[in-house]
């Protein structure tokens, strides 16, 4: 009974949460419910025994994503209102598409079938142990199954991290940029002048 009300309690706030995403005025409240739609989802995943995907929501989504969002928000000076004009002339196109999408995903679940062999075709579940937990469960599978495309992406994370710092840290012309060391070298003969002024008049 507490399980099903607490699954009811986050699947409607989730919900709320994410309609008020879309639906506010203030970019910054937008940002706000997402991190509330998030939070609710991780407890979601909780309720259904996966606490290793919640937590990862939580870290990565709620304490990285939509705060990094939030703060990029908040400094951008943009005139929402000059945004919004205009808009309504888009509306007839965006419920166009929204239309062909909803039947599209009726067709699909209308007419959802399974064959008769289904049985079969469930892959096997790598650690048979029911001992084991979610987490060292999808580690296995992580570090065994899908080893090469894991290393493959952190190679590419790696080479997209090196090239940021490469291109930051690049020498061109025309852009004045800080050098801490020839800051540090400078004498007080190269850095202060003393002229004599005559009154009522300038250097």
């Amino acid at each position: 009974m507490i399980a099903a009300i607490a699954f009811y309690l986050f699947a409607f706030i989730t919900v709320i949460s994410a309609v008020m995403v879309i639906s506010a005025r203030n970019p910054v409240h937008s940002v706000l419910f997402l991190i509330l739609a998030f939070f609710n989802a991780s407890g979601l995943f909780v309720l259904l025994g996966a606490e290793f995907i919640a937590m990862i929501l939580v870290i990565v989504y709620v304490g990285a994503v939509a705060v990094l969002f939030l703060f990029v928000v908040m400094m951008l000076d943009i005139s929402f209102a000059d945004l919004r004009k205009g808009a309504m002339q888009y509306l007839p196109v965006g419920i166009f598409a929204g239309g062909v999408l909803l039947a599209e995903l009726i067709f699909v679940f209308t007419a959802w079938t399974f064959s008769s062999d289904y049985k079969d075709n469930i892959a096997v579940p790598a650690v048979p142990d029911a001992e084991l937990t979610n987490t060292e469960a999808l580690g296995r599978i992580l570090y065994t199954d899908y080893i090469f495309a894991f290393q493959t992406s952190g190679l590419i994370l790696l080479v997209a991290m090196i090239g940021a710092i490469v291109l930051t840290h690049r020498r061109r012309a025309g852009v004045r940029k800080q050098s801490v060391s020839v800051q540090q070298a400078r004498t007080r003969a190269e850095s202060m002048s003393i002229e004599k002024v005559t009154p009522k008049t300038g250097i």
